[in-house]
């Protein structure tokens, strides 16, 4: 139980240190015969990836995925298969002021109370480098569900700071390095250019979404889907809040308006976010995300050493303004996971019989 492994049927298991010689995964129940290369993973990392923008960190890493098992023959095996992705551009250094020091926000603290030490270099196990396994693992599993159910999945940015994103199309989520649904982003780069120049951070919303999923996806009780993608997105690093459908605009809501009506050809809305009573209906999973400001920033905070004893810390290094903006591919990689986990479930219990909406 040390809470590396995600998953029971489709278990990945992450390794690494964010200044180590590399991290990686290994997959373990990925299903026999479905082709898969480099070229099926690679394109996620490189979304995800450090040094795309000047408003993300300037830690240059290719993530250059390799294949060290699992495949055969350009086709998954059924045993194990690990991943592994080299750490190229570590910088150590940076962090010598925070070896006995505790930076206000970050994990520096718990970790140090829990283990009695930590590596400090980065954040360690801490840090976002960290997702890039994830989002590797969960390429594999986005490319399974679309061969099996055709399955997509898509994300993007709907806030940063304070300005919202209204949304006006997918299309232009990869045309912008905020994965922004709009056309025009020049408020959104003025506003990051003035806060990475003030050695500032902002948190950031971001949304997530899964197009057709089976129906009966999810269990009763404590294995409901809808508790499986919270629990999951809290997983990941800065993580505040998560939404699922409506989420807290239900609170405002009346019951007339609230539950997702009914007709011969579907639902009217979705309120619901494509689960009820903890299983999937076919409709759209809707998650939204709120992710904190980085902790890392050149600005003087009050802090205490490894002693007890105050300090002011500033953190130096290349660090997002704003985790939020690769959040993005690390969202869709874990809705990946969640779906793939209760697929290879309801697989098991219901012979793979794949349900869509009928009415009653």
């Amino acid at each position: 139980m040390s809470g590396n492994t995600f998953g029971t049927l489709f278990a990945v298991t992450n390794f690494g240190e964010s200044h180590g010689p590399a991290i990686g995964c290994v997959i373990d129940g990925c299903p026999p015969g479905m082709a898969l290369s480099v070229a099926d993973i690679q394109p996620d990392l490189d979304r995800r990836r450090p040094g795309t923008s000047k408003f993300v960190t300037q830690r240059n890493e290719s993530d250059t995925v390799q294949i060290l098992s699992g495949v055969f023959e350009g086709k998954t095996t059924g045993t194990p298969i690990a991943l592994l992705i080299p750490n190229e551009d570590q910088r150590s250094k940076d962090y010598s002021d925070v070896m006995s020091t505790f930076r206000p926000g970050h994990a520096d603290y718990a970790y140090h109370q829990k283990y009695g030490f930590r590596d400090p270099r980065g954040g360690g196990r801490s840090s976002a480098r960290l997702t890039a396994p994830t989002v590797a693992a969960g390429a594999v599993a986005k490319k399974w569900l679309f061969e099996q159910y055709k399955t997509v999945f898509r994300g993007c940015m709907t806030q940063i700071g304070p300005l919202e994103i209204p949304f006006e199309s997918w299309e232009h989520v990869h045309n912008n390095p905020f994965f922004a649904p709009v056309h025009q982003v020049g408020e959104l780069e003025r506003y990051m250019e003035e806060l990475r120049k003030s050695g500032d951070s902002c948190g950031a919303k971001v949304r997530v979404t899964a197009s057709n999923v089976p129906v009966g996806l999810g269990e009763p009780l404590y294995d409901k889907l809808d508790a499986d993608i919270a629990w999951a997105m809290m997983g990941l690093n800065a993580v505040k809040g998560v939404e699922i459908g409506a989420g807290f605009k239900s609170v405002a809501h009346l019951g007339s308006e609230h539950g997702d009506e009914l007709t011969p050809s579907g639902f009217k809305t979705n309120n619901a976010g494509g689960v009820l009573g903890g299983i999937s209906t076919g409709q759209d999973l809707d998650v939204s995300l709120a992710i904190k400001p980085t902790s890392s920033i050149l600005i003087h905070k009050e802090s205490v050493d490894t002693q007890g004893k105050s300090v002011e810390v500033m953190t130096k290094g290349r660090h997002d303004p704003c985790v939020g903006i690769r959040a993005t591919p690390i969202a869709e990689a874990l809705l990946a996971l969640v779906v793939m986990e209760h697929a290879l479930r309801n697989r098991a219990q219901c012979a793979d019989v794949v349900r869509t909406f009928k009415p009653i």
